[in-house]
């Protein structure tokens, strides 16, 4: 079995208009989808909002930049992740299609194995 990480990214203007029903709302299917899933779910979070993070870069001397916010500008920020293992990328995917994303979608990636 190989792992894979699903992404979620999403709009995160959707929830702040939709207040805490729609918070509460998409909870209870991330509930669900672990329910579902459980077996196959090996770890997993949400992220804070975009406005907390903080990206580090190294220049190609050397220096080090900090600067607060995430390092692309986009419309949908990673709101969190999953970890699951499948036996192939069409188990994954079909995992990743039941994940809650109601103001965007999820990327699925496979996990990097080091020997």
């Amino acid at each position: 079995m190989a792992e894979y990480v699903v992404l979620i990214y999403e709009d995160e203007a959707g929830f702040a208009k939709g207040g805490a029903e729609v918070g509460e709302q998409v909870m209870k299917e991330h509930m669900t989808f672990g329910e579902a899933n459980g077996a196959k779910l090996r770890g997993g979070n949400a992220l804070q909002p975009v406005s907390s993070a903080t990206s580090i870069r190294t220049d190609a001397a050397g220096k080090v930049a900090v600067t607060d916010g995430p390092f692309a500008e986009t419309k949908e920020a990673l709101g969190g992740f999953y970890i699951i293992e499948a036996a192939d990328l069409d188990e994954a995917i079909a995992i990743a299609k039941q994940v809650p994303a109601r103001f965007g979608g999820v990327e699925v990636r496979p996990v990097m194995v080091f020997d």
